[in-house]
C-alpha cells in the first residue's frame, strides 16, 4: 500500500518534467572569458581581466602586494591598486530531499516543488551563459553534479535529482541511517561553489536548524546564497481546529499556526542569507 501511495503524481519526481520547466532558448554563443573553466565570465570585454579600475587608501584585507609605490609617497598614506577580475556565473542548485520534504497536502510534495523551482532556476542561469551545478541530499547520503554548461549537462541534473529522489522514497520505508545533515551539504557546496557564484537551497520551514546556521554564514561569506522556501497550504493556512499530535509515545491535540516567514527572513539576513517563498500554487 505504501509503495503504491508513492507512486501518485506530484510525489515521484521525473526528470522529464524538470526539463520541461526551460522557458527560453539557450544562447548559441558565449563571450570567452580569459578562463575556460565554464561560469566565469569577464567583468569588462575581453582582453581586460587585469585592466586597472582605480587607485584606493590600503584597507584592512587588502593585498599589500598590490600597494601602489608613487601615490603612497604622494599622499603620505599606503594606496593600493584595484583592479577589474573575472567574476564567477555559477549557480549551484541544492536540493533538500529529507523526510520533512517528502510530505504535502497540496497538488505536490514540497520536495518535488522545489525541485521543480530549482530546475527553472537553472534553466534561466544557463539562459544568460552561466554554469549550473547541483547537490542533492536525503537521508541516505548526497549526489552531486559538477559545474558545466548546455542543455546536455541540464539533462545530467535533471537525471540526478529525480534519482536521488527516488532513494529519499524509497528511504522512507527502508532506512538507512542518519543520512547526510544540512551541514555537510553546506560545506560540499562550499568546496563546489567559487567565489562570487550563487547558491540556491531548496528546503522547507524545518530546513535550517541553528546548529546549520555556522555553516550557511561560512557559505554566504564570499556567494550570494537564497533559500526557496517550499511552502505547503498546511504551512500557510492551517485549519482552524486543533489537530492530534504524534511525536513518539507523545500523543496531544493542538493547533497549528501560519508559518512566520517574516522572522525567518531577518533570520536568514543575519546570515548574509536572502528567502524567496515558493507559494503552494506556484509549483
Amino acid at each position: 500500500m505504501v509503495k503504491a501511495t508513492l507512486e501518485g503524481p506530484g510525489i515521484r519526481l521525473s526528470a522529464a518534467e524538470l526539463l520541461a520547466q526551460r522557458e527560453s532558448r539557450l544562447p548559441t554563443s558565449r563571450h570567452r572569458p580569459a578562463s575556460r573553466r565554464p561560469g566565469a565570465l569577464p567583468a569588462k570585454p575581453a582582453g581586460a581581466g587585469m585592466d586597472l579600475r582605480e587607485i584606493r587608501a590600503f584597507a584592512e584585507g587588502d593585498d599589500a602586494r598590490r600597494i601602489d609605490p608613487a601615490a603612497t609617497a604622494r599622499t603620505g598614506i599606503p594606496h593600493i591598486r584595484s583592479f577589474h577580475e573575472d567574476r564567477d556565473d555559477t549557480v549551484l542548485l541544492v536540493a533538500d530531499f529529507r523526510p520533512p520534504m517528502l510530505w504535502g497536502t497540496g497538488n505536490a510534495l514540497r520536495s518535488v516543488r522545489g525541485a521543480r523551482m530549482l530546475a527553472r532556476q537553472g534553466w534561466q542561469a544557463l539562459a544568460r551563459g552561466a554554469a549550473i551545478a547541483a547537490i542533492a541530499f536525503d537521508a541516505a547520503g548526497t549526489a552531486l553534479v559538477p559545474g558545466g554548461a548546455g542543455a546536455p549537462h541540464m539533462a545530467r541534473i535533471a537525471q540526478m535529482l529525480a534519482g536521488r529522489h527516488d532513494h529519499a522514497l524509497d528511504a522512507i520505508t527502508e532506512p538507512t541511517g542518519a543520512g547526510a545533515t544540512l551541514s555537510q551539504a553546506l560545506i560540499q557546496a562550499t568546496r563546489l561553489a567559487p567565489s562570487g557564484s550563487e547558491v540556491l537551497l531548496a528546503t522547507g520551514v524545518e530546513g535550517i536548524a541553528p546548529e546549520d546556521e555556522p555553516a550557511l554564514a561560512r557559505l554566504a561569506r564570499r556567494r550570494r546564497v537564497r533559500l526557496l522556501l517550499a511552502l505547503d497550504p498546511l504551512d500557510t493556512a492551517p485549519p482552524a481546529r486543533a489537530l492530534p499530535i504524534h511525536a513518539g509515545a507523545l500523543h496531544r491535540m493542538a493547533r497549528l499556526q501560519p508559518v512566520d516567514t517574516h522572522a525567518l527572513a531577518a533570520r536568514l539576513r543575519a546570515l548574509n542569507v536572502s528567502l524567496d517563498v515558493i507559494a503552494h500554487d506556484a509549483g
